[in-house]
């Protein structure tokens, strides 16, 4: 089903493989499969089973989100669907969801939360820029953050050394 999917993605797409065995990890996508994403103009895959042929891959610069690195290889012996909605690390992924994925992970926005969340996320960038100044200010976050009432509300309390024995 990888080879059916790569005749129908598009270039700027992010191809999403899942399986219908659940857990099942085999290498799923290797080198080969990853050229001709390339050649298609894709431009990334996100798999929830495995990857082989790591050190090829990186040498191409192609990312590739997986759960598992997985030498041996699959079967081409068994149907799916293409274009299918499917469960991929438990999120439901449609085509034409925007598919956000860096070193920190993937996220998932579905097509009809876009405009919701690119607002939401223009705030937040707003917010960490604010941040950032405070703390190149020399602000402590302590202080912008106003955790000073509530670690005193908790009962937090500064110790000047710490005694043999703390009661």
């Amino acid at each position: 089903m990888v080879h059916a999917a790569i005749e129908v993605c598009q270039p700027g797409d992010i191809l999403v493989i899942t399986t219908t065995s659940g857990e099942y990890v085999g290498g799923m996508i290797g080198e080969l499969i990853v050229t001709a994403l390339m050649k298609r103009g894709i431009q990334g895959v996100v798999i929830d089973s495995a990857a082989r042929d790591v050190a090829q891959i990186r040498k191409l610069g192609f990312p590739v989100w997986t759960r598992a690195i997985y030498s041996k290889g699959t079967f081409k012996n068994k149907g799916g669907w293409v274009n299918a909605p499917a469960a991929c690390a438990g999120q439901v992924v449609r085509g034409g969801d925007l598919i956000m994925a860096d070193d920190d992970g993937v996220v998932v926005v579905q097509k009809e939360n876009l405009a919701a969340t690119l607002a939401s996320a223009e705030k937040r960038m707003r917010k960490e820029a604010t941040v950032k100044e405070q703390i190149a200010a020399g602000i402590l976050s302590m202080d912008f953050h106003n955790l000073r009432g509530r670690l005193s509300e908790q009962g937090v309390v500064y110790l000047d050394q710490v005694d043999d024995e703390i009661k």
